[in-house]
């Protein structure tokens, strides 16, 4: 097996087909050259099919889906954090997309490598990126598809660090500890798509007390917890 070149977090838009295949037109482009990928909306959890394990089990829909975003967040935080070296950034959209927005400055902010892909001009500012978005790269952007994984392997070739823990800000940490543990789980499942397993873990994790999270779960303000009166 040939060595692979870092696994690579994909951020961008997600909302439509179009957004979608372009995200994994980038994904896949990247495999091709030797990298690993963690494509949320592919190698996450599929949101539905957990939430209706959850309202199978009592919980009303919007409670659910309260925690269970609180569970993706997590997920996602732990994979941009400790498993992935580097991160690619699609720009495209009439204006960025702001989950991936956050993610780049996660991923700034821990000092990973990190490249960003845009072709899409409508969201020029006096035909320029806005200077906040850009600035953490480098005031650089790729605008074909085939050009990201020489450019990204350009970028990490100048990172030296490799255990990025230690940039972890105190804030961040509990977040990472939960999603690596639902991480775990995902792993364990596998193929199989358990997802009565993996809605276990995320009740277990992050819903709100009358189960069986102990409350010092809830001290991170990510992690949201509904009245007792809304609770069910």
């Amino acid at each position: 097996m040939p060595r692979v070149r870092g696994t690579i977090y994909c951020g961008g838009p997600l909302f439509n087909s179009a957004e979608r295949q372009e995200m994994t037109a980038i994904a896949d482009t990247l495999v091709q050259n030797g990298f690993a990928v963690y494509l949320p909306h592919r190698d996450g959890m599929e949101f539905r099919l957990i939430l209706d394990e959850l309202a199978a089990r009592g919980w009303d829909r919007p409670t659910a889906g309260q925690f269970l975003h609180a569970s993706i967040f997590a997920l996602d935080v732990y994979q941009l954090a400790i498993t992935c070296d580097a991160m690619v950034w699609n720009l495209n959209g009439r204006v960025p997309d702001e989950g991936a927005v956050a993610e780049a400055a996660m991923a700034w902010t821990l000092g990973k490598a990190l490249i960003a892909f845009c072709d899409d001009a409508r969201s020029l500012i006096a035909s320029r990126i806005n200077p906040l978005l850009v600035g953490m790269v480098d005031f650089k952007t790729v605008d074909t598809i085939v050009a990201i994984p020489e450019k990204l392997a350009e970028q990490m070739t100048r990172r030296t660090t490799v255990d990025f823990t230690p940039n972890i800000p105190p804030q961040m940490q509990h977040t990472v500890q939960l999603g690596g543990e639902l991480w775990e789980t995902l792993q364990a499942v596998g193929a199989t798509g358990d997802n009565k397993t993996i809605a276990d873990v995320v009740e277990k994790l992050f819903a709100p007390r009358q189960q069986s999270v102990p409350s010092a779960h809830f001290a991170n303000p990510a992690v949201a917890v509904a009245k007792p009166e809304e609770q069910r």
